[in-house]
């Protein structure tokens, strides 16, 4: 089992929250996390939760080729799924802060990263009793909510 990406720094608390081998693609993993990296939390679940009802695209800046341009954001996708996941984890994070006792109005997204993996192995059946090996991709997501420092 891995741990946090995130090493804790002194004095500063955060609260954070994994998801573990999902089942999710993680090129678009990676370009909805950098969607919702270093915004307010109601922000990104007011991207992530658009993303879900297919009325704003999640702009795609690596990962983007053949990628349709939508108003506003250029290349980008719909990725239902992976938001859904995501927002997941993102609520999972909220309510460890809460737990912590940390001002739910002030958190931001410190930390949101994924990294590939486990490969599940699977068949697909196919027509005359045949069948065909494919891979499937998961994706461990991170997420860290700290609170944004007054400003004096």
């Amino acid at each position: 089992m891995r741990g946090y990406t995130y090493r804790d720094e002194a004095g500063v608390t955060v609260a954070r929250a994994r998801g573990v081998e999902v089942p999710i693609s993680p090129k678009k993993t990676y370009e909805v996390l950098n969607a919702i990296r270093g915004l307010p939390v109601e922000r990104a679940r007011s991207i992530l939760n658009e993303a879900i009802e297919m009325r704003r695209a999640i702009p795609f800046r690596r990962y983007n080729q053949e990628t349709a341009h939508h108003r506003g954001t250029g290349p980008g996708r719909y990725a239902v799924k992976v938001a859904s996941s995501v927002l997941e984890v993102l609520e999972s994070a909220e309510k460890n802060a809460e737990y912590e006792s940390l001002d739910v109005d002030r958190l931001y997204v410190k930390v949101a990263a994924s990294a590939r993996g486990r490969i599940r192995k699977a068949t697909m059946p196919r027509a005359h009793g045949r069948a065909t090996n494919w891979n499937e991709q998961t994706t461990n997501i991170e997420i860290v909510l700290a609170e944004r420092k007054e400003k004096a």
